[in-house]
Formats: structure tokens, sequence, C-alpha cells
């Protein structure tokens, strides 16, 4: 047989084998986490509930999903091991300490503009309306000065052309 012909199996067998090792490594990982839990670690199970272990037992978690709510789950149900900082964040809302240097983004836009008050803009059109008609064109007379001469006027009509 013509190595050529066989390349295609070779690579195929190739790819299989790379899946099924990263697998196997995924739940070598996932069964680890499950051995190290302890009373005490928060949790978040793989439909999404966070609860915190009570009691480990072979093969099942005595978990407190609620303030003297208990409920056993299987060891396999335990989607993720969270620290202690991350769990108090999604569950109880307390927020652990900023970094300085860590740009601070605001809620809403309205909090970037406190204290700017005394910098406003006046976008009224104010004595810029007078000179503008009803087309929006700028009135060539109204920019001129009252006692300049006919001929020194722009636009009045009296242009020669040249």
């Amino acid at each position: 047989m013509n190595i050529v012909t066989l390349l295609p199996f070779i690579v195929l067998i190739g790819a299989m084998f790379l899946m099924t090792r990263s697998a196997k490594n995924k739940q070598r990982q996932a069964a680890q986490m499950r051995d190290q839990l302890q009373p005490g670690t928060g949790i978040r199970t793989i439909g999404g509930m966070y609860a915190t272990v009570k009691e480990v037992h072979d093969d099942t978690l005595l978990l407190e999903v609620a303030p003297g709510v208990h409920a056993i789950y299987a060891k396999n149900s335990v989607g993720a091991v969270l620290d202690d900082a991350e769990y108090n964040r999604i569950v109880h809302g307390i927020e652990s300490e900023h970094d300085d240097d860590a740009p601070v983004v605001p809620d809403d836009a309205s909090s970037l503009t406190e204290g700017d008050d005394d910098r406003r803009v006046d976008m009224t059109k104010g004595d810029a309306a007078d000179e503008t008609d009803a087309a929006g064109a700028v009135d060539a007379d109204a920019s001129q000065p009252e006692d300049a001469k006919p001929e020194d006027r722009k636009g009045s009509g009296n242009d020669d052309a040249k």
C-alpha cells in the first residue's frame, strides 16, 4: 500500500488520540478538585447554583444553599470550587478591596459630570438667529456695519464681474 493513501487515516487516529487525552486530563482535574472539597468551601454546581459545603461523604455532599436550608448533592454535580473572595462577591455582594492603580469604571455617565455645573456651554442661537433667514443662510447685509457704503458691502449686487 502507498503511504499517501494511509496518511488520512493516520491523521484521523492522531486527532482522536489528542482529543481523548485532553478529555481524560480534564476528568482527572475535576476528580482532583472534588476530592479536595472541605466543609466551608464555596462552590458552583453544574446547574449554576451557589452553595457552601457543610459535609463531605464518599459520593455525596451536604450543601447549604441558603441560611438554614440544606440539600444533598452528588459530588459529580460540582462545577467549580470558588475562592472566598469570589464566593462572597457573587453570593453576598461583598466587594473585595480595589487596586488603587486600577481604573474605576462608573455605573452611568452622570457621575462623570458631577461638579461641572459652573462650566455650562450656552447652546442657544442668540444674536446668530437674527443674522440667518428662514432657509438658514446668513444675510450678507446683516454682517456689514450700518454706515458702510453700498460699494463696500459684500454681496450687495453692485459687484462688477472681472
